[in-house]
């Protein structure tokens, strides 16, 4: 049964027609979508001062590049002093408000970076309202000072769980002792230090107070933030929700959301008989392809790559494409072609992955940082043993944690807190990578808020509906917004 459109390089396309970053492995390369490499613009202009932007479809604007210094640990006065990276799109407004300050997910996605694909016009009509600040974190885009890791040249390790959790401990551990022999303070890439990162932002535009606008990791980050510096922002929006002990999700959750999924069989009589259990039958395959791995040729950007592939990546890949809905519409044909043995088809999705099981450092770092709490744990590893896709959604959390020993910034820094910012939360009903669940305990936090529910819309929910942009524009104007459900087509399933 050929599956329809697999894609046979790094991107597939989300519901809205979205270049997303191809689904598998990494929970960072997932949440950043668009925004995760820095295009070739970016690196150009590497010096401040006013240049053109190259935005989506050939769009241009003016901008403006900046740069600002930080200890990059502030908790060592040896350590280096770092330079970040922002661009500052001008605002067209008479009389502007507050920069509106642009948080991107990840952790390890690029505010510039994402700028360049379909958020830029949002990015565009909240100019007027105020600046519009793209800030790339510490270790991201031009504000990464981590050296890069030399490509490994041995065999790829077996995707099976036990091989790729030792693969990326052993790689993380030898690039720490690396790192830090050449000067770079790792234990300062944590969320903490990005969040007074962004008050140093404000200090350096000279400004008394910032809006901030964020999602998925971008939304972790803020909550840091308003701890920590809530006196100093006045609005917030922010989008796929991830709370302060949420790095890891909870496999139940995710259960939830595949059964909402699954609800939605129903509308297509001939995906319904083909698939009558979705569930079921993603667990029949995780368990056979896990008691019998299979091996399968790839292509790697030196020629053919040798892979053993076990259900473990399977559920990896499944948790990239259940982030939106242009991908989950292609889970039901995969899982009936393995199901049917067909295994070759796995190859398109699974070329080039020997290139993102290196490590680069700032996701790594945030994610140990953030950590998460041992009652959490205790909880994601009791449901990892039933949950159709185990503890695979968020890998490699938890499975580094103690890979590298004090970074975890405590159970402090995880505690819920009360909020009285102002704030529009945006969430998607089929969000495979924040599930609703958990996004409502983050929304409880907010005691002014404005909720939007997309139906059918994915992570990438900020561009999903042509309201959202409006409704974004005139939140941060200081206008009443009301909480609203909009709609979205559910996704059309493909069988092959």
């Amino acid at each position: 049964m050929p599956l329809a459109e697999p894609g046979g390089t790094d991107k597939v396309r989300s519901c809205s027609g979205v270049d997303m970053t191809h689904p598998f492995l990494s929970r960072r390369s997932l949440l950043a979508a668009a925004g995760l490499a820095v295009p070739g613009f970016a690196l150009a202009q590497s010096q401040s001062g006013p240049f053109r932007f190259a935005g989506w479809r050939g769009a241009e604007t003016d901008a403006e590049r900046g740069f600002f210094e930080v200890p990059e640990d502030r908790r060592d006065p040896a350590s280096r002093r770092i330079s970040l990276s922002y661009v500052r799109f001008p605002s067209t407004s008479a009389r502007p408000g507050p920069p509106i300050v642009y948080l991107a997910g990840g952790p390890g996605g690029t505010a510039t970076g994402t700028a360049t694909g379909p958020r830029f016009p949002i990015f565009m009509a909240l100019r007027e309202v105020a600046d519009v600040i793209a800030f790339d974190q510490r270790g991201t885009g031009l504000s990464n000072h981590i050296p890069p890791r030399p490509p490994s040249t041995g065999p790829a390790p077996a995707l099976t769980r036990d091989a790729l959790t030792r693969s990326l401990r052993d790689e993380l551990q030898s690039a720490w002792a690396d790192w830090t022999r050449a000067g770079v303070a790792m234990r300062g890439y944590n969320t903490v230090e990005s969040a007074d990162d962004i008050d140093a932002l404000r200090r350096h535009l000279g400004v008394e107070t910032i809006d901030l606008w964020g999602i998925s990791y971008g939304s972790h980050l803020a909550l840091s933030v308003l701890k920590r510096h809530g006196d100093r922002v006045g609005r917030v929006a922010l989008a796929s929700l991830e709370g302060q002990d949420q790095t890891v999700k909870r496999p139940a959750r995710l259960d939830a959301c595949l059964q909402r999924v699954d609800a939605l069989l129903d509308a297509d009589p001939a995906v319904r008989a083909a698939v009558p259990d979705l569930p079921a039958l993603m667990r029949r395959v995780h368990e056979r392809l896990e008691a019998a791995p299979v091996d399968l040729a790839v292509a790697g950007p030196a020629g053919p790559i040798a892979l053993q592939v076990g259900g473990f990546a399977v559920q990896l890949l499944a948790g990239g494409m259940i982030a939106n809905p242009g991908t989950l519409a292609l889970l039901p044909g995969l899982y009936l072609a393995l199901d049917a043995g067909e295994t070759s088809l796995l190859a398109p999705f699974l070329g080039g992955m020997a290139a993102r099981l290196g490590v680069t450092g700032m996701p790594e770092a945030m994610d140990l940082a953030s950590g998460i709490s041992a009652e959490r744990l205790r909880r994601v590893e009791a449901e990892a043993r039933t949950a159709v896709l185990g503890d695979a959604l968020n890998f490699p959390m938890p499975h580094l944690v103690g890979a590298v020993e004090g970074v975890d910034l405590g159970d402090d820094f995880r505690a819920p807190i009360r909020i009285d910012t102002p704030a529009l939360l945006v969430a998607g009903t089929l969000d495979g990578r924040t599930p609703l669940e958990e996004q409502a305990e983050v929304a409880a936090q907010f005691q002014q808020r404005t909720q939007v529910t997309v139906d059918n819309a994915g992570h990438n929910v900020f561009e999903s509906h042509a309201e959202v942009q409006d409704l974004l524009v005139r939140f941060f104007r200081g206008e009443a917004v009301e909480d609203a459900t909009l709609s979205l087509p559910p996704p059309a399933f493909r069988l092959g």
